[in-house]
């Protein structure tokens, strides 16, 4: 191995970043876009092909259309929306507050119908190797499983631990990161067992995860500021990277081979896959604090990332020992962020 490459693995696994090999500034916010209404956000969910982006707003799903810009409309009624699936002809959101997922026509965005999950249904996925829409039930620690043709439920599965963001592998598994065990959960997406469990040491705090499907390398966001690059077949913490804040959402985007990490401190952290089992840190670009969530167009490698304008936390209580900031009325923006060049 050259020196550089062990340079690079050394660093890694000790949670810093050698010099990269890009220069910094690569990425940059090009766009920034109003949307309307208040309230907090979560997950964003884009549809390549019909060219749509999906807000998790409150309580409706805001639906942009991806090259121009604008607004073309709103799932209603989805009290504290969490974040939006899609099947081939249809669309499911996560209502965290009453329970349920919101069936819906992606065409007209008019809702077909309504289900009991679990509680505080979370992140949403759809899995074309069985065909079922997944829900990660927060409060009830259990995952429910929804036919994607007839919308019945095929089944519950308990996670033994809070569930956070999850990702498919396109064959049968599903790996879901549990926050409060630290720990990574190979999930057969058909029979509903639970594969392999596995510790992500030294990642702490789990919430969110991505993949490269090709090269069977998962990517997990820590909340003490670290990613791990996981493989997907023996769980194995290959290295770790250097990354921002209060990290709620990772993608990765095939096209270039790097992933995202974007960070509530204001920061997307951008690191380049060399191989399989060796990445660096490119640069953490400034984004915008509060922006930590975001979506992947891999058409066009933008990316998209929602965040506001905060006042100062309310006082703590029994309920919120940790109050989150307020956020002020009618700041709630998009960012669309591209390479400069």
């Amino acid at each position: 191995m050259k020196m550089r490459l062990k340079a690079f693995v050394i660093l890694g696994f000790l949670g810093l970043s050698a010099a990269p090999l890009h220069a910094a500034g690569e990425y940059r916010v090009a766009r920034r876009i109003p949307i309307p209404g208040d309230g907090g956000w979560d997950y964003l969910t884009i549809d390549p092909a019909a060219r749509r982006l999906y807000i998790a707003h409150g309580t409706q799903v805001q639906v942009f259309d991806l090259d121009r810009g604008h607004l073309i409309g709103a799932i209603p009624n989805v009290a504290g929306v969490h974040g939006v699936a899609l099947s081939a002809d249809k669309g499911f959101a996560s209502n965290g507050r009453d329970e349920s997922v919101t069936i819906f026509d992606p065409k007209t965005f008019r809702e077909i119908s309504r289900i009991k999950v679990g509680e505080n249904p979370d992140a949403i996925l759809y899995d074309d190797a069985s065909h079922r829409v997944f829900t990660f039930n927060g409060k009830s620690n259990d995952m429910t499983a929804i036919d994607a043709s007839t919308a019945h439920i095929d089944g519950r599965l308990a996670l033994g631990g809070k569930p956070e963001f999850a990702v498919s592998d396109g064959s049968g598994t599903i790996f879901d990161d549990l926050e409060d065990k630290s720990q990574l959960l190979a999930i057969d997406s058909k029979t509903l067992a639970i594969t392999q469990r596995w510790a992500l040491a030294p990642c702490e705090r789990p919430s969110s995860v991505a993949m490269d499907r090709a090269h069977r390398r998962l990517f997990v966001g820590c909340g003490n500021r670290l990613m791990a690059v996981v493989n997907a077949d023996t769980g194995r913490v290959i290295m770790t990277l250097p990354i921002g804040d209060h990290v709620d959402a990772t993608v990765f985007d095939s096209g270039t081979s790097r992933i995202f990490n974007a960070n509530g401190d204001g920061t997307l952290t951008v690191i380049q896959e060399e191989t399989p089992d060796l990445y660096h840190v490119v640069e953490n670009m400034k984004t915008q604090k509060g922006a930590r969530t975001i979506a992947l167009d891999p058409q066009t490698h933008r990316l998209y990332l929602v965040t506001a304008r905060f006042g100062p936390a309310p006082a703590p209580t029994a309920e919120q020992p940790r109050p989150r900031p307020a956020i002020l009325p009618g700041t709630m923006i998009l960012l669309v962020v591209e390479p400069s060049k």
